[in-house]
Order: structure tokens, then sequence, then C-alpha cells
């Protein structure tokens, strides 16, 4: 392969470097001064996959809880202060992780800070009974208009559930049992907050046009007293045998435009070398429509509209290869099923040419370097490499190790797991007219879910569990309310003015 491109060479030489506070933070700092923009990514180790059983659903909860106000932030305060600064806030939930990050103009950075701090140290005194009831009702209306609502809206919810065994961290999706959050007590929900939402369960990553030292400076005074929790329970292990053993299959009949074969294959969990050599293989056999699974059935078959490949990478379980095929006219399912059965046989015993090797690792390296092109997509990878690799700077370099994989592991790989007995099956047969999505209270249609992958997933190679959440995409936001000041207004009025743990009680924090 000819030259690598690498971040530093795109946005000149990045550095990055880590602090820890006395309460367990881990802080990643980032200079980028190309733009006078500054984003804020804030990482707690807390997902679907740290829930027990019977309380499913109250990480993605909290994701919408935190949008609700806090000691010094009422209601929709946080939103409306980080836009009244020229910023954009949102959050998502993963099976893996929950995340909070705003985009800000670099002079708004104290503000967002601050805000962070405010609810991580004092969201307690703002939950009550009222506001847990209201954002459970608008998590139900999320899996009405996202999930129930939408055509294949619940393939991904049938998947897990039919490739990871009952009890297993996760069996379930990050949107949960309805049944569960209506049972969750106030208590409940505190506790888990008590638990998860704590600075030694957190990485705060700042990046872009910052000075380093009163980012720092600035971090400590509104964290450093946020008091640790140091009682988190390990999650529960996810760990599974190498393959399936068994083809798993369901067939649904619901009102769905086409036919489609969904299929999900077991593979090596994020950070292996193996994963890598899954995601190249992948990437060949359906990554877009140079691959064999488009040409063979698009262009060749013309059995089908929809044809792709896609990873899910995990790190607490063994990541997902997805197959997502939307037969074209009355295609039979079970020809389409031979013809992909054929292409897979083919790939594990003749394994990929020198071009598709080429070319795979290029597209690969280049959505490497559409998740770094931003400071808010290198906050986020920062995050990410910290609490899942336990080095931020391994953001950096990611892609070196697909690079590095060979032709023939690629072939062992697919020859070793991609076969029928490592997989599960669903099969869609329309009955009737597929429902009418309802528009989302924002305003504009409602989309597919957007679970650890789409219900309707067109993943794109690489996908790891972190780049696609459950949530909306402004969680909790009310579009009522008066006139929100400017950002000078903010702080005169409810800015940075004392930290968020002496601000509130220190027993909301016990």
């Amino acid at each position: 392969m000819g030259h690598t491109a690498t971040p530093q060479e795109a946005s000149g030489r990045l550095t990055v470097t880590e602090h820890r506070l006395a309460n367990g933070l881990r802080v990643v700092l980032s200079e980028d001064h190309q733009t006078p923009v500054a984003a804020v990514c804030l990482w707690y180790d807390v997902g679907s996959r740290h829930e027990v059983p019977g309380r499913t659903g109250l990480a993605h909860l909290f994701e919408h809880l935190m949008f609700q106000g806090s000691y010094q932030v009422p209601g929709n305060g946080h939103f409306e202060m980080i836009q009244a600064a020229g910023g954009s806030p949102n959050g998502t939930t993963s099976f893996e992780r929950t995340n909070y990050y705003e985009t800000m103009p670099a002079h708004e950075l104290e503000l967002a800070l601050w805000l962070e701090a405010d609810r991580m140290g004092t969201l307690l005194t703002r939950l009550d009974l009222a506001s847990l009831d209201n954002q459970r009702d608008v998590v139900k209306n999320e899996r009405r208009q996202r999930y129930d609502n939408v055509p294949y809206g619940t393939a991904f919810e049938r998947m897990v559930a039919l490739v990871f065994p009952e009890g297993h961290p996760y069996h379930h999706t990050p949107i949960g049992s309805m049944a569960d959050l209506d049972a969750a007590s106030l208590e409940d929900a505190r506790q888990f907050f008590r638990t998860y939402y704590a600075p030694d369960n957190a990485v705060l990553s700042v990046v872009g046009d910052i000075d380093p030292e009163q980012t720092l400076a600035w971090i400590e005074r509104y964290f450093g007293s946020i008091p640790p929790y140091r009682a988190k329970p390990e999650p529960r292990d996810g760990s599974l045998p190498e393959t399936i053993g068994e083809e798993l299959r369901r067939v649904i009949e619901e009102a769905v435009p086409s036919r489609a074969l969904m299929a999900a294959y077991r593979l090596p969990q994020d950070g292996t070398r193996a994963a890598d050599a899954a995601d190249v293989a992948l990437t060949v056999l359906g990554g877009g429509e140079s691959s064999r699974l488009y040409n063979r059935l698009v262009r060749r078959d013309r059995t089908a509209v929809v044809a792709g490949f896609g990873m899910l990478r995990l790190s607490g379980a063994p990541s997902l290869g997805w197959l997502d095929v939307k037969a074209s006219g009355e295609a039979e399912i079970a020809v389409i099923e031979r013809a992909v059965d054929e292409e897979l046989a083919r790939f594990a015993a003749e394994g990929p040419t020198p071009e598709e090797m080429e070319r795979a690792q290029a597209q690969l390296e280049r959505e490497w370097l559409d998740r770094l092109a931003t400071v808010h997509g290198r906050a986020d990878e920062f995050c990410r490499y910290a609490v899942q690799f336990g080095d931020p700077a391994l953001a950096l370099t990611a892609v070196d190790r697909v690079l590095r994989v060979t032709a023939e592991e690629v072939r062992r790989v697919a020859a070793d797991l991609l076969h029928p007995r490592n997989r599960g099956v669903l099969v869609y047969e329309p009955t009737g007219e597929p429902p009418e999505a309802e528009a989302e209270e924002t305003g504009g249609p409602a989309g597919p879910p957007v679970p650890d992958v789409p219900a309707d997933p067109d993943i794109a190679p690489g996908t790891d569990a972190a780049e696609v959440g459950e949530g909306p995409e402004e969680p909790g936001r009310s579009e009522g309310g008066g006139e929100s000041p400017t950002g000078s207004e903010v702080r005169q009025a409810a800015g940075p003015a004392v930290d968020a743990a002496t601000a509130a009680p220190e027993e909301e924090r016990q």
C-alpha cells in the first residue's frame, strides 16, 4: 500500500496529555488551534451491559434525566445555556457507555465544563418522582416512534436477544424493557446515579482551541471536590464460546416494505488482531457498492436492492458482523441466502485479492480519518480508547493495526466464523401495509432506531458500539420557554460561580 495519511498530517501535529484528579476523574486534553472551537466529551463507564435483570433501561433513562436540571441549572437550562452561547450539546447511550458532549466556541469552554460538573455533582437535588415519571413517558414515546412504528424497527432488539443468551449482559438493548422502567422506583434511580455517575467512573476529554493549563485549572475547580463512589460493582461477564455452534433462526411476519434477510455472526472482541481481520473481511464482502455481496445480489442476480455487511465492535463481549439484505420484488429469501452462503464459502476458500485488500484497508483508513477530522470526533475517540483500552493516545494509531492485517488472516477469520453455524438469522415476510412512522416531537419524521447499531443497519465497516447510541437528538429538550440569555448573561445569572460539590448537600452523593 502507498503512503498512509495520519491525523497529524491532516491536522498538524497532535498531542494528547492525560491527568487524573484526586477524586479519580481522568482528564484528556488535546490542543488544535486551527479553528476557535472546543469540544467537551464526558464518558461514563456505564451502559446497558451494567444493568441487572429486572432493572433494564436505566442507563438510557438517565441520559434523558441528565438534561432535566441540576442544583444551579433547573429544567432545560443545560440546553438553553449551551445553545445561547453558540454551542451544541447531546448525549447517547450504548451497551458499554453513556456519553455527553458539547461543541463550543472556544471562549465559552468554561461554561460547558461548569455545566457538566454541576450535573455530575448535584443532579440528585432535582431528581424527583415527577421528573422520573415524565422521562419514563418520553422513553416510551421514543420507543413507539423509533422502534414499534418503523419498518424493521425491532430487528436489532430481536437479533440481540437471539444471539446473546438469556441472562447475558448484552441480551437486551439500551432502550430496555418498558415493564422494567415502570417498576423502577425513585430510590432505584438515585442509587444508579450514585453508583455510576461519579468522577472515578468517568473520562473527560477536551479538544480544540484550548489553553491546557487554564482548562485543567477550570476542571480542577469545578470537578475536583465531587466525591468519588468506590463501591461500583464489576459488570457481569460477557464472554462466550468462539462460535454459536448452530444457526439460530426466526421468521417474522410484519407489515414491512419488502422481504429481508438479516444475520448476525459472532466475531472477536474489539482490540484484538482477529477483530481487525474480521473488519477487513466484512468490508470486502459487504462494505459498499464495490463489495462482493452488492455485486452478486444487487448487480448480477438482481434479487436485492440493499446488500451490506458491517461490524459492531464490542469490548465486553464478542463483536457482531451484521448482514442486511432487502429483497427486490418477489425474490425469495431462500435464493438470496444460498447466494450469500456461496459468496462466503468462496471467500473462506480463496481469501481477498490484493486489490480487494488495498481497497478495504483504504476504506477503513478513510473512516478512521473521518472520525478524527473534527474536534468532537477526536474528543469522543479519546474517551473511547481511555475507557475501553486504557490509553487515549491509541486513537491516533488505531488504523495501523488494520493496515498490518494480512490477506491470509482475513481469509482465516472468514473461514472460522462466517458460516451458518455461527449466526442468528431473521427473515422478514411482509404482511399488509407498513405502518407510518409518527412524527418526532421536534417536528421531523421518525427515523430508524439508533441502538448500538441501527435497526435497519447499513453499518459502516469499523463501526463500534460507541459510534452509534441510543437517544433522541436532543434528549429532554422543550421547545417552549422564554428567550434564552446570551453567553455573558448566563455567566452573570448562573454561570461558573461555585463548584458542583459545594453547591449541594454532600449527602446527595452518598
